[in-house]
């Protein structure tokens, strides 16, 4: 690490914080087995009021490994996870794992042809698949490495009332029993009863080391191109190991409520990592529905919320629409701490939940790349809303000039101190690179460490990090990031469209929307249900067009590239 002077922001880190944090040198499992034998009892997972006791869910995580070993699943193999979130999801992770294998986390809404594409890229030799998503995923089998495609129903980690309640014949019940499962094939085998028929996983079969991969995610990076980040299981205990100083959770207490998609970085580490590590108990909601959450809240309350901004706007309407407690404070006043990302949060939305909690709302920043989290607004009175806030622990940043070619030439202060550039970061928490792809991996990290965000930021005299701009010209919608090269390349093989361009529009209740402004040919022009039709069966739903506009030209440099900010702008104007 840099000396102290270079690193002003530890002046105003939280008492308690530490500059530096020592990362236990084990593999992620290793949080859950300790978890197990100090709070065996606790309830480790809760699924629509089906508990799961820490000793339970490590002994079924260890009958899962055991699954898997029977299905041929060794060291360094990948293993995809096509799910929602549900007690089986966090098994599955769990237990790939503790035999040494590599979870490779999928978006089960996406397209059969994303699938593919995604485990042709990892090399996946075995598939756990939501019953939903089963069609898509065998649809596409025959261009993959996987042997086994395995059927997961959700409704299985329901209590049995609620399971019972989905066979009613009525419109309801037939709704749910859609929402949550699908037929399955005959000959696919079933999770549950592959996990009920194995036996517990040896107590002296091999752990990973702390320097194996653990888990590849989907991102497209700095530079929009989707590829697969490269975590290991150094990375991910070190960002849990970063995120408990930050916030000073109570071991054994804390109610997490996990709504956030563990698929995506931020909900992975928050809800899946770093609850074990701290004994909590996660409440798992498989999508973000307003009224499941405050049931929730009634059942077994939170202590803290990760979340994204449009979240806790929708939350803090329901919780002013709640009576008090039976102690007279507010519905929500258990949340003593949330912790936004993924996109911005405005002081308005801060101060809404901070009403409605009497809590804090913490905003931070991070990447797939850095596990997620490089940066964090203090959990104090001090948090600055509409920040970044401040490096984390164990974690350098440099501010360089946008697109400089060395590491070392960082900016020069202005006159008020204030330094404006790319943001860089190094730490314990920083990938190791792209799957099998060192090309685009070299243009991203550096060799001793340094990634380039691709993010424009400032950064005061005092170390307070606010975001700027994107070097990269990704979207952030209901925080899922679009890449709008992926949009118009589909957008290009509608009929009549002769060019196209997508950027990302402000909106209030998602951050941004896809836009598109299209080129066309003449004849009868497009409409946004024809788009949108389209689009649907490639892309998935969040990256769909929201609004499309027919311009007689694109905005180009003199060298014909298309000038993106350029058109947000006359988007914005003709909003206006």
């Amino acid at each position: 690490m840099t000396t102290s002077p270079d690193r002003p922001w530890l002046a105003h880190y939280p008492a308690g914080v530490p500059a530096e944090v020592e990362v236990p040198d084990e593999d992620v499992h290793a949080g859950l087995r300790d978890a197990a034998a100090r709070w065996p009892e606790h309830v480790a997972l809760d699924f629509f009021g089906k508990a799961t006791t820490y000793a339970e869910l490590d002994a079924a995580v260890d009958r899962a490994a055991s699954a898997l070993l029977e299905l041929g699943v060794r060291p360094g193999d990948r293993v995809s996870l096509v799910l929602p979130n549900c007690t089986a999801h966090v098994v599955a992770f769990y237990a790939t794992l503790r035999v040494g294998a590599v979870a490779v986390e999928h978006n089960p809404t996406h397209t059969a042809e994303q699938l593919g594409d995604q485990m042709v890229t990892t090399g996946s030799t075995v598939a756990l698949v939501w019953t939903v998503a089963l069609d898509a995923v065998l649809g596409v089998r025959h261009r993959t490495d996987v042997a086994h495609v395995v059927a997961v129903d959700m409704a299985q980690d329901l209590p049995l009332a609620k399971r019972l309640a989905l066979r009613l014949p009525v419109a309801r019940a037939r709704r749910l029993r859609a929402a949550m499962q699908a037929t399955v094939p005959a000959g696919t085998p079933r999770w549950e009863t592959l996990t009920r028929a194995a036996a517990p996983l040896p107590a002296d079969h091999p752990r990973p080391a702390a320097s194996d991969t653990a888990l590849l995610l989907f991102t497209g990076g700095t530079t929009g191109t989707p590829k697969a980040a490269e975590l290991t299981h150094r990375n991910l205990v070190a960002n849990s190991t970063q995120g408990i100083a930050w916030a000073g959770f109570a071991p054994g207490a804390e109610v997490v409520y996990g709504a956030l998609p563990f698929f995506h970085a931020f909900g992975l580490t928050l809800c899946l990592t770093l609850t074990a590590r701290i004994g909590a108990t996660l409440v798992i909601f498989p999508t973000f529905d307003v009224d499941a959450v405050v049931d929730a809240q009634r059942r077994r309350p939170a202590t803290f919320v990760p979340g994204v901004a449009t979240m806790f706007d929708r939350l803090a309407t329901a919780a002013e629409q709640q009576p008090p407690r039976a102690d007279g404070t507010p519905f929500f006043s258990t949340a003593r701490i949330s912790i936004g990302g993924a996109m911005p949060i405005s002081p308005t939305t801060a101060a809404r939940w901070e009403s409605a909690t009497g809590g804090l709302l913490i905003e931070g920043y991070g990447m797939t790349e850095t596990s997620p989290i490089s940066i964090g607004n203090p959990c104090s009175a001090e948090r600055r809303p509409g920040t970044l806030g401040l490096p984390f622990p164990s974690t350098e940043i440099r501010i360089v000039p946008q697109g400089a070619a060395g590491t070392d030439d960082e900016v020069a202060p202005d006159e008020t101190g204030v330094r404006r550039g790319e943001l860089l970061v190094r730490g314990p928490q920083v990938f190791a690179g792209y799957w099998e792809n060192p090309e685009e991996t070299a243009q991203v990290l550096t060799s001793d460490g340094w990634i380039r965000t691709g993010d424009v930021v400032t950064m005061s005299p005092e170390g307070v990090v606010t975001l700027v701009d994107r070097v990269k010209e990704m979207i952030v919608t209901n925080g899922f990031k679009v890449f709008p090269s992926q949009v118009e390349d589909v957008l290009r093989a509608f009929p009549g469209v002769r060019e196209a361009a997508v950027v990302g529009l402000p909106d209030q209740r998602s951050g941004e929307h896809v836009a598109a402004a299209l080129v066309v040919d003449g004849g009868t022009l497009p409409t946004l249900e024809a788009i949108r039709a389209h689009c649907e069966a490639v892309l998935a739903r969040y990256a769909l067009p929201r609004e499309i506009v027919i311009v007689p030209e694109l905005p180009r440099s003199q060298i014909g590239k298309v000038l993106r900010r350029v058109l947000r702008d006359d988007l914005m104007a003709r909003a206006n």
